[in-house]
């Protein structure tokens, strides 16, 4: 089990690296800099102590000798400031740009996921791994790595100034400080996985506060506020536990790599002061003293920081690992993607023995067969769960049958290129969807680069112009997330109106009128009919009474199209259509 952690992790960096190769000369530059300052920061204490050298002994201080020795400290500290502040620079240049290119490459990954992925995935999971741990895992990983290597190269320095100075005493410092990366090593194994839980359980909790934000009038509508606090309140404890469970185990690290290094400091100074006592300062100086002094410390300092490290890139590399996780999750080849997108539309729709399922266990369709002539105007209805909408979401290829096949005009829809389908489709659905930005820009979502007058047009023939212009600013007021205090009704219009004016060869309404007051329904159902003229539609109804002039009615039960026919021939048929539509109308005597 730790074999296959510590190979995960080592993947996870190597597939780290891809990104870092965009900045190479950024990463070689931040290194080589780092290399020059600690060298020049190694330099400082063996000027220290010269100048304490010059200054030992009654009427033996050498001033001009500690002059210059004090400017050439002097020159060696700004260096090293401007060669740090430059580092900083190439580092959060690299570091910014590669979450910019990560989570560019993550966004347009999940534009290419399957519907099915999204819909068996929570949102609140898919956006922490997008934000919170592509942060954490680009900080921890780059920044981690750099102080790694800050602290590579002054145990490397610090140990060759030292053995110039006294090989003897620079042996007890090797021997001892080692310890140091046992436990952090030790502890390392041990906080992988508990950071990697700890990742997953932010996500649950991003994924819990995003739906209760978005479900707030249900929540407060149901009296559910006591139950999502109590389920938050033990994400939130879960998240505590093994937050501090990863804390503690990687904060162990600190204290006892401090006492070792103290340990070191001690042994070097003793050992160090009875060598200078007992050769008379012959063969170690106070001044060579005070600088191996200063050499240990630095020595010792990096294994501290280094334990850090290992524990924040076990973290990094944790967080990584999901974001990759998301990046690298594989998408069924569509051979459609390489199809002309110019493609023209009849609207002749042919279901061939089509079945499908949700879950293999519970099969939806079952050898379906169907055919839709150009321009005709196809009713959908049944009960609740029968596949109306189930039949909508394979003929968008949101998702694709398990067996036989649906045809445009004589072509299989899956060699038609996918946005081509989609977009000789108009939908407006019973759920709206309104992004953050103007009126304007939300009609003209499906036509871009549509004019004023024709989503103007557009508005009217959907009965939305009147209250737009009541608006502050018209067309040009800003709505927020998904409509922002615009009634259900008003939402729905403006879908409506987006529909309109990109006028599709085919129409898809999925109870398109559900949240509008009955007198506009009336009027919208008129436009709706001008616009269906010509044109292959399909209306997923529970209201019968808006499908009645309709060519074809589809009638569903437990993914079978049972009955089919005209509203009238439906009727004289008495059968389930005609137990459905006399339930609604039907009235009950005083």
């Amino acid at each position: 089990m730790k074999k296959q952690k510590t190979t995960s992790s080592v993947k996870t960096f190597i597939k780290f690296l891809r990104y870092l190769k965009v900045y190479r000369l950024h990463f070689a530059l931040s290194l080589l800099f780092t290399a020059v300052s600690v060298a020049l920061t190694l330099y400082v204490p063996v000027l220290v102590g010269q100048a304490i050298d010059a200054a030992v002994g009654v009427d033996k201080v050498d001033f001009h000798r500690i002059q210059t020795i004090l400017i050439t400290i002097l020159v060696s500290v700004l260096i090293t400031a401007l060669l740090t502040w430059l580092t900083n620079v190439l580092n959060n240049r690299m570091t910014y740009g590669i979450v910019q290119n990560i989570r560019r490459e993550a966004f347009a990954k999940i534009q290419r996921f399957p519907v099915s992925y999204i819909d068996s995935h929570s949102t609140g999971e898919i956006v922490s791994r997008m934000t919170t741990d592509v942060d954490q895992f680009s900080d921890g990983l780059l920044m981690g790595f750099t102080q790694f290597f800050t602290g590579i190269v002054t145990i490397l320095g610090t140990l060759i100034f030292m053995l110039t100075i006294s090989p003897s005493i620079t042996a007890i410092v090797v021997i001892v400080t080692p310890a140091s990366l046992f436990v952090a090593a030790f502890i390392a194994k041990r906080t992988y996985s508990l950071f990697k839980r700890q990742s997953e359980i932010r996500g649950e909790q991003t994924s819990l506060i995003d739906e209760m934000i978005g479900s707030h009038k249900t929540v407060a509508a149901f009296g559910q506020e006591k139950e999502v606090q109590e389920r938050f309140d033990k994400i939130n404890t879960d998240l505590q536990g093994a937050s501090l469970r990863a804390i503690f185990y990687s904060s162990i690290t600190n204290p006892v790599t401090r006492f070792l290094n103290s340990t070191v400091y001690a042994l070097v100074a003793l050992f160090g002061a009875l060598t200078c006592i007992s050769t008379g300062g012959a063969a170690l100086s106070v001044g060579m003293l005070s600088s191996f002094l200063a050499y240990s410390t630095q020595y010792t300092k990096p294994f501290n920081e280094i334990s850090g490290v290992v524990t924040e890139l076990q973290n990094a590399l944790a967080c990584a690992e999901r974001v990759f996780e998301l990046i690298e999750e594989p998408i069924p080849e569509d051979l459609s993607d390489s199809a002309p997108t110019d493609i023209k539309v009849a609207g002749r729709i042919d279901f061939a023995d089509v079945s499908f399922s949700y879950s293999k266990d519970r099969p939806l369709i079952k050898h379906l067969d169907l055919s839709v002539t150009p321009g005709q105007k196809v009713a959908i209805v049944g009960p609740t769960g029968c596949g109306k909408t189930t039949l909508i979401n394979l003929l968008m290829r949101f998702y694709d049958v398990d067996a036989g096949s649906i045809s445009l005009d004589g072509q299989n829809i899956k060699d038609i290129n996918k946005s081509a389908l989609r977009s000789s489709f108009g939908m407006v659905l019973q759920d709206t969807w309104l992004s953050e930005g103007t009126i304007r820009d939300n009609i003209a979502f499906g036509k871009p680069n549509a004019t004023d007058e024709e989503i103007i047009a557009a508005a009217k023939a959907a009965h939305a112009h009147s209250f737009i212009r009541r608006l502050p600013k018209g067309y040009d007021t800003v709505i927020g997330e998904s409509g922002g205090a615009l009634s259900q009704g008003q939402k729905q219009l403006l879908c409506i109106s987006r529909v309109m004016l990109s006028l599709p060869e085919m129409l898809i309404l999925d109870e398109a009128t559900s949240s509008i007051d009955t007198r506009i329904e009336i009027r919208i159902q008129k436009a709706f009919a001008a616009m269906m003229e010509g044109r292959t539609s399909f209306i997923v109804a529970h209201r019968l009474s808006t499908i009645k002039g309709s060519d074809l009615i589809l009638v569903m039960k437990d993914g079978n199209v049972i009955e089919k026919g005209t509203h009238e021939e439906l009727l004289e048929k008495r059968g389930f259509y005609f137990d459905l539509y006399n339930s609604q109308f039907s009235h009950i005597d005083s």
